[in-house]
Formats: C-alpha cells, sequence, structure tokens
C-alpha cells in the first residue's frame, strides 16, 4: 500500500494484532517509494541513464526503476530485522490466516466508509500542512536579501553539506522544502535555478537535461538525488498519521530520523565511491 501512499500504507497496519511488528512496520513504510517519488525517480532516469540514444529506452527506463523498487523492498526487510533485534525485540507472533464469513456487499456503506475514514482523512492533513507550507515557500522566493532571494541564500549556506551527498544546495533545499509533499522536489529546484518567484514545471525532459547541466549536474549528482528520493523522510501527511496511529510524537520523529539517517549515509557513501573511481 505504501507504493501508492505511506499514509495510507501506515493506516493499513491496523491489521496487524501485533503492537510490536504494527510498530516495525509503521516505521519502514516510507521505504517503500510512494507515487510522489515515482515522477522524479523517472525524469532522472529517462536523462542521465538512458538519454534519448538508446532504441530500447523505455525497458530500460523501466528495468532501472524495477532494480530501484527492489532495493527499497531490500532495505525494508533488513530495516525491519534490525529494528525487530534491538529497539522493539521481542517474541514473534504466529501468523492466522482466518477466511471471513460471505455476505453480500453493502456498497454505498462501503464506499461511504472509505470515503469518510480513508480519502477525506488523507486530504484533510495534506491540506493542513501544504496550505501554510505554500505560503512559506513563496515569501522564500520572493523576499529579497541584498541582490539574492531568501530562497537562493538558504541554497547557498546549504551547498556544502549538498556536495558531501553528491548533490547541490539547490537539491538539498528542494528535499527539505518538499516536506509537505514529495511531489514538488523538482518544482521547488527549478524555482530556484530559474529564480522564480513560483513554482514552476519543466516544458520537457530536454529542457529539464538542459537546466540541470548547466547547473554542473552529471551522472554522479542524479545517482545520489535518486537514492536520496528513494530513502529519505516521509512526507509530512505520514509523519501526522504515524503520530495518530501509535499516539506518541516520538515514533513520528523516529519515523523521520530512521530513513533520514540511512539515506544520508547511502548518498555519502556512494558520492565517495564515485568520486574515487572518476564517475
Amino acid at each position: 500500500m505504501g507504493l501508492g501512499c505511506n499514509s495510507v500504507g501506515v493506516t493499513g497496519c491496523r491489521i496487524i494484532d501485533s503492537e510490536r511488528e504494527r510498530l516495525i512496520a509503521i516505521l519502514t513504510n516510507s521505504f517503500m517509494p510512494c507515487n510522489g517519488r515515482f515522477p522524479t525517480l523517472i525524469a532522472l532516469i529517462s536523462i542521465f541513464f538512458i538519454g534519448s540514444a538508446s532504441a530500447f529506452g523505455s525497458l530500460l527506463s523501466a528495468l532501472i526503476l524495477t532494480v530501484f523498487v527492489v532495493t527499497s523492498v531490500i532495505v525494508t526487510l533488513v530495516v525491519s530485522k534490525l529494528l525487530s533485534s534491538t529497539l522493539l525485540s521481542g517474541k514473534p507472533s504466529s501468523f492466522v490466516l482466518e477466511l471471513p464469513p460471505y455476505r453480500t456487499p453493502q456498497i454505498g456503506k462501503v464506499i461511504v466508509r472509505s470515503l469518510l475514514d480513508r480519502t477525506v482523512y488523507v486530504l484533510g492533513r495534506a491540506v493542513t500542512v501544504a496550505a501554510p507550507a505554500g505560503l512559506f515557500l513563496w515569501v522564500l522566493g520572493n523576499v529579497y536579501a541584498g541582490d539574492a532571494t531568501l530562497l537562493n541564500l538558504i541554497a547557498g549556506y546549504l551547498e556544502p553539506v549538498g556536495n558531501i551527498m553528491g548533490m547541490d544546495g539547490v537539491m538539498l533545499l528542494a528535499f527539505i522544502l518538499a516536506l509537505p509533499a514529495n511531489e514538488t522536489v523538482i518544482p521547488v529546484a527549478l524555482m530556484c535555478y530559474l529564480k522564480t518567484g513560483n513554482l514552476v514545471e519543466y516544458e520537457s525532459l530536454s529542457a529539464l537535461r538542459d537546466i540541470f547541466v548547466s547547473n554542473g549536474w552529471s551522472l554522479r549528482n542524479a545517482i545520489c538525488v535518486c537514492t536520496f528520493m528513494l530513502i529519505h523522510w516521509p512526507c509530512s501527511t505520514t509523519l501526522l498519521t504515524v503520530k495518530k496511529e501509535t499516539g506518541k510524537w516520538r515514533w513520528a520523529a523516529l519515523a523521520f530520523v530512521l530513513p533520514t539517517a540511512i539515506g544520508i549515509i547511502f548518498c555519502v557513501t556512494l558520492n565517495l565511491i564515485m568520486s574515487a573511481i572518476g564517475l
């Protein structure tokens, strides 16, 4: 379920009877790339991994994306094992599969319940966070300090940290400001690169490639950005859902810190290896 939306995936963990195992599932759900991460992954794969010369571009793009997804599954299983052996250790529960009694479906009741319990709930939390976040982003992009906007100044301060992780300050800031929604990573980055006062979408993949290359991007940067897109903090809606499902902010904090720390370690390690081999 997390492949569609991590927030929905967290609510889906309610079916797990064991509290310990439910917490493990909740904390590792964000390692699965949601729909908000796929557009960035697909765009960068198409631009830097495939290019326009390949006769089997679509097939190769699908295979590379599959490798990323499989990697996220492996990371999820490894982290789940580590949590079950350390912080959330305990005796594994037995698995019992029961067939429910067959009844005539109550279409109206199912639709209303799904709408109220899931769709309205998730959208409500998204709007609660997205509205103030949009205003904050507009202020950063339109308020100047000297000759540069606050957005570009902050990106400049983050440049050293971004370089260590194999990206630049703009992309690192884009990830931070995309906390309300992962879909906005590239639009925020373009807003900073192009120095516009609002979010912009790219016209085509070739135009997006030109913007990235003109700002010093290489294959190494694309690999690190894809890696961090795959493994980093969940969106704010998911974090609020974790708090609601667990009843404690500490679990929401751990759901934020755990993938972030692992993603940073992955990016720094990959950047050092690729730098050493001259990629």
